[in-house]
């Protein structure tokens, strides 16, 4: 199989972070809808897109697209898709999961039963059997409908990209490891600059951050469901993309990422949660409240995923908060500040407007990503 067409799904709202990934990828866009990003390449593609994008939710392999109003119509268009190109005669296959929007089409399980179906009939012709062992490695298809136009793919992720596999102590309400690159990557942070997380938390912001820091790839010690799929990706390519990782990691070196939360257990995970990132060197963490955040550097940035009110009790508290966060940041000379929140009253009680407000929906709810732009730091004088 040399070129293929690849989709990744993503968080909503931040389809051009995902986009300018694949491009430094070094891959060709297809398309961009919302919610993901079609890109093609060579077969290596689908392991490097998985080892080393920060931003998408799963990596799928396109098998083919169509449009389809009826049930008659889908099982005919899928039967005539070449599943024997990429499910062996052993291989387990079943429909993970269908969505439909703005589609005539619209039952999940239906859908998910008429592809199955659709799938074995064709491939009963091919092998010449009249039922499948389903012994052998996995592909799973995942089925979406928009507008009445199905795309039909191979999952090649598994588990979502955002299991990153250092996350095993969680706080209460923690954001997706993608979703926080996503915002790291919207800002213009780079790391020689100063990075601060005032309401840590498990350490997703920090730890994200010093993964982009020392280069290290967010799939490099964790795996995928089509590692076993020799019969489409030799496994050549995945050991090719593993190595190229290990290669590009630079984690001696000098940092200044710091996280605080008011709760000392939660500060206690986050260590633990960087040490199994392998950045705990990387990062300063430490029992704080916002109230008492102050820094001496300049051009630094505050980067957050502060309390929302997710309860009633808790929302009473958000005005004295936002105002500490806003009272907080007023004492750092030439920062910025960037925070994703459900709260509509932040910028209220921070005492400034957002230079820009970014809607970004996080899970189903619906947050808004406040950039307080600080002015740029003096360009560095070349030396002779």
């Amino acid at each position: 199989m040399s070129k293929i067409e690849l989709v990744a799904p993503c968080h909503f709202g931040l389809e051009a972070v995902l986009k300018k990934e694949i491009l430094d990828l070094g891959y060709e866009i297809v398309k961009v809808e919302d919610g993901r990003v079609t890109f093609c390449g060579e077969a290596e593609m689908l392991c490097r897109a998985n080892v080393f994008l920060r931003t998408a939710e799963r990596i799928l392999l396109k098998v083919g697209s169509f449009k389809a109003m009826t049930f008659e119509e889908l099982f005919e268009k899928i039967k005539a898709l070449p599943w024997e190109s990429y499910i062996p005669s052993d291989g387990k296959f079943w429909v993970a999961k269908a969505s439909s929007v703005k589609s005539k089409l619209f039952s999940p399980s239906d859908i998910q039963s008429i592809v199955k179906k659709a799938i074995v009939e064709r491939l009963k012709t091919i092998y010449h059997v009249e039922w499948f062992s389903e012994t052998g490695a996995e592909y799973p298809i995942r089925i979406s409908f928009m507008k009445d136009e199905a795309c039909v793919c191979l999952d090649t992720t598994g588990l979502s990209l955002h299991k990153r596999g250092y996350r095993t102590m969680v706080s209460k309400a923690p954001i997706k490891e993608t979703l926080a690159a996503a915002l790291i990557l919207l800002t213009p942070w780079k790391k020689d600059r100063i990075f601060v997380d005032p309401f840590c938390g498990s350490g997703t912001f920090l730890i994200e951050a010093a993964m982009i820091a020392a280069n290290i790839a967010p799939g490099m010690n964790r795996s995928f469901t089509a590692e076993k799929w020799t019969n489409i990706i030799p496994r050549k390519y995945w050991y090719q993309a593993i190595d190229e990782a290990n290669d590009l990691v630079e984690d001696q070196i000098e940092t200044d990422i710091q996280g605080y939360d008011i709760d000392g257990e939660i500060v206690k995970a986050a260590r633990q949660n960087a040490e199994a990132a392998g950045v705990e060197h990387l990062i300063h963490l430490q029992q704080r409240p916002v109230s008492a955040l102050r820094h001496s550097g300049k051009y630094g940035f505050l980067i957050s995923n502060p309390p929302y009110g997710e309860r009633l009790e808790d929302k009473e508290k958000l005005p004295e908060l936002y105002t500490e966060i806003g009272e907080a940041f007023a004492g750092l000379d030439s920062w910025s500040m960037y925070l994703i929140t459900s709260y509509e009253e932040a910028e209220r009680y921070i005492g400034r407007k957002a230079d820009k407000n970014r809607k970004i929906y996080n899970g189903m709810l619906k947050t808004y990503y406040y950039q307080f732009m600080g002015p740029k730091p003096p360009k560095r004088k070349r030396q002779e």
